[in-house]
């Protein structure tokens, strides 16, 4: 098939870039032809580039098992190139065909060989049931009984046994529907009909992976009914060549994966920063004034309301909200406040510019107001002249592209994967009120002469505990999540935290903080491990909302303390520099190691335990396990 020849004349300038050994334009080139002309042909392309411009640019390499009971290698490439273009660097291994089971029983497979971070396993009803699929009919409602638990209990065992070898996380498709039940229209009138039945074992499905850390379920029958089931399939594919998907579809499985694929690796967005006129509502403010903008329940206003909803649903993800808007503040102020029809008033937004300002420094200044890196920020902006500023300025920054369409507006934002969470804190409900505490903190911090008598007025109070099953999942959460203020930034699992709290000489600790102002949360993680005469710091990180208030060095203490006690002489701690981590850059030798080896990589830092202490500030109100105190 010949290429149209503005997608040739892309191609040829993505190659150009690539020769010049500008990698930043070559990927925003890549990104453009993707949107243009998503396929098959396209992800070739753009995967072969894209590993030669991988030395060159912020890949976080990830490494991805598929177990399938069907031909999918097709999805491969799209997959590839989907992760790519959100910055990840997919390492696939696809295993045999229909010997998922085998390779999750055998202990030697390659499956265990490869390790990796996460393991699909994409399974079809009917080769998972295939006396439900094929065989209904036949089976008498005991029978049905008896194949829902023989599945069941497959996948219990399955999982049980994964769990127990490997600490990768587990994405598991449902069972899908038939598009034709059997029994046609008695099916729906059944207690044990042929679709009841595979609902249940979807429903056991469900139970299995909760009592399981890190086992997720993809609504592949969710999936499925999305985009039809009768345009999903290919039966001519599934006979001949075993590929039960429509190749045009295929792109919607790729994308699918990489929903779950996302925030497995960290590449999410944490906040998601919107205009205003003609994005959250119709119209522009300083022209149509507060009656003349479309927004309500009604058509056109409806469509601005849904996205607002949208919005609304993402903050109760978590991910905080702000504004970057050309726009006079009085009139946008107005009807952020005023307007009948606005769902989102002022107090949702944890950042606000309004202002004839370039976006592109705006969105620094957010970035810098909220304590996060620029690459934490999705820009939502109906303007394509603004979206393609910021992507030039900014190439870290998540540009949400909206469809011409404002009704599409909504859909677009809930279909952006950056968005997705597989998991839910108490500080990720609560962060929108966190950072509002953090404004009042930052304007009292503008009253006080010296640092110290800051931090008295705030009266700290520190806890830390070792990692419990109710705190696990935020302690996983802060180690893929935190960048600025990790000294190693070493990613882990829920499982992988589990395993390491359970090894004999490790220590996993969290430390929560509370203040004046109101509750932090839990923004802390330390783990170390005892080796012979040594404790070593594996992990050692702070949420950028208690950076630089002194709670690092009450952390640290009691590391020092811990290890002395336990007899060590040296607390030992590396740093592994990223772009990102600079403000950590300096943190051992402000605490008195000294640099005991240097070389590409990191640095590696000691303690001698025997002739130095590390106080805790005495500002700091510290409780642990052993008690409460202000300094060791």
């Amino acid at each position: 098939m010949s290429l149209d020849p503005k997608g040739l004349d892309l191609r040829n300038e993505i190659d150009r870039l690539i020769s010049a050994e500008s990698g930043d334009l070559a990927s925003l080139r890549l990104a453009e032809l993707w949107r243009n002309e998503a396929g098959a042909g396209a992800a070739a392309f753009l995967v072969n580039r894209y590993e030669k411009l991988r030395g060159t640019l912020p890949l976080v390499p990830y490494r991805v098992a598929i177990l399938r009971s069907f031909t999918l290698e097709p999805a491969i490439p799209l997959l590839r190139a989907e992760a790519f273009l959100h910055g990840i660097d997919l390492t696939l291994q696809v295993g045999d065909f229909n010997a998922y089971a085998q390779e999750i029983l055998d202990p030697d497979s390659s499956l265990y060989r490869f390790a990796p971070d996460a393991v699909v396993v994409a399974a079809r009803t009917a080769d998972l049931a295939p006396d439900l699929w094929q065989k209904y009919p036949d089976l008498p409602p005991e029978g049905v009984t008896a194949v829902v638990e023989r599945v069941c209990n497959s996948l219990s065992q399955w999982i049980r046994v994964f769990r127990e070898r490997s600490s990768a996380a587990v994405i598991v498709h449902s069972l899908e529907l038939p598009a034709r039940p059997a029994m046609g229209l008695l099916d729906a009138q059944q207690k044990t009909g042929q679709s009841a039945a595979i609902q249940q074992i979807n429903q056991e499905l469900r139970q299995i992976a909760s009592e399981h850390r890190s086992v997720y379920i993809l609504d592949y029958d969710g999936l499925v009914v999305r985009h039809g089931r009768f345009r999903w399939h290919d039966e001519r594919k599934w006979l001949t060549a075993r590929m039960p998907i429509a190749a045009d579809h295929l792109i919607y499985l790729a994308r699918e994966w990489l929903r779950f694929l996302i925030p497995l690796s960290g590449r999410i967005a944490k906040v998601l920063v919107a205009d205003l006129d003609n994005t959250m509502w119709g119209g522009v403010i300083g022209e149509d004034g507060m009656t003349g903008i479309r927004l309500g329940s009604e058509y056109p206003g409806a469509a601005y309301q849904n996205l607002q909803r949208a919005m609304l649903d993402l903050a109760r993800r978590g991910i905080l909200l702000a504004i970057c808007s050309k726009n006079n503040p009085e009139d946008a102020m107005e009807a952020l406040e005023n307007h009948p029809g606005m769902l989102l008033r002022l107090k949702d937004f944890s950042a606000v510019r309004i202002n004839w300002n370039d976006k592109a420094q705006n969105l620094r200044e957010i970035a810098s107001e909220l304590n996060v890196g620029v690459d934490a920020l999705a820009f939502l902006d109906d303007n394509p002249v603004e979206r393609g500023q910021v992507r030039s300025a900014l190439p870290e920054v998540m540009v949400v592209d909206l469809p011409e369409d404002p009704l599409a507006y909504a859909a677009t934002v809930r279909d952006c994967p950056v968005f997705e969470r597989l998991a839910l804190s108490s500080e990720d409900l609560q962060r929108t009120s966190l950072y509002a505490a953090q404004r009042q903190r930052s304007d009292a911090e503008h009253n006080f002469q010296t640092k110290e008598d800051f931090f008295r007025y705030l009266e700290q109070e520190a806890e830390i505990l070792s990692v419990s099953p109710a705190t696990i999942a935020r302690v996983a959460q802060l180690t893929q999540k935190t960048n600025q203020f990790n000294l190693t930034t070493r990613r882990h699992t829920e499982q992988q935290i589990a395993e390491m709290a359970d090894r004999p000489g490790c220590q996993v600790l969290s430390i929560k903080v509370r203040d004046r102002f109101g509750d932090h949360g839990l923004v802390g993680v330390a783990i170390t491990h005892d080796e012979g005469d040594t404790c070593e710091i594996d992990t050692f990180l702070l949420s950028c909302r208690v950076i630089g208030r002194s709670v690092e060095t009450a952390l640290l203490s009691h590391l020092a303390q811990g290890a002395a006690a336990r007899g060590r002489q040296r607390l030992s701690g590396r740093f592994f520099p990223t772009k990102k981590n600079a403000p950590a850059r300096d943190f051992y030798a402000q605490h008195g190691f000294q640099l005991v080896e240097e070389n590409g990589d990191g640095s590696v830092w000691t303690l001698d335990l025997q002739h130095h202490t590390i106080a805790t500030p005495e500002w700091i109100r510290l409780k642990t396990g052993e008690g409460e105190h202000n300094c060791p």
